[in-house]
């Protein structure tokens, strides 16, 4: 919940978003919300699944919190650098440890319990097309100079 809710405080839909150049392909912004809430439902089942699997071991316990904490510090940095500092080229230089992030979590969960790593699926593709925008919006849209 404290992921999400900084990821939204970090996100301002403003003029400047606006005015950003996006490609055709680009899903409405009125579904980000919904999909964003679906995918940290999904994200948390699966990590408590994970951790309440039998036979987890208290080491394998520890790499799931570390995996989700490097995770979460860098899904909150990738809305920063993209909509507070309005760098999305940053963000796109960021994209790449952060979907990594994901995946090192998909596999920690995935040890403990294939259903819980199966939950974490959707948060990588997501995050796969994220990046795929975000690189689109900086072709379309660079150089970015910083904040007016």
């Amino acid at each position: 919940m404290a992921v999400a809710g900084l990821g939204a405080a970090a996100t301002e839909l403003g003029p400047w978003y606006w005015a950003l150049r996006q490609p055709a392909w680009k899903p409405p912004d009125t579904w980000f919300g919904p999909a964003w809430t679906l995918i940290f439902g999904l994200t948390a089942w699966g990590c408590v699944r994970a951790w309440l699997a039998p036979g987890a071991t208290a080491a394998a316990r520890r790499a799931l919190l570390w995996a989700a904490g490097v995770n979460s510090v860098l899904n909150v940095a990738w809305s920063l650098l993209f909509f507070r500092l309005r760098r999305p080229d940053w963000a796109l230089a960021e994209w790449l440890p952060f979907w990594l992030s994901i995946a090192v979590l998909v596999a920690c969960a995935w040890r403990l319990d294939r259903r819980a790593g199966g939950l974490l699926l959707p948060y990588l593709a997501w995050v796969a097309f994220a990046g795929a925008l975000n690189a689109a919006v900086v072709q379309l849209n660079a150089p970015f100079p910083g904040r007016p």
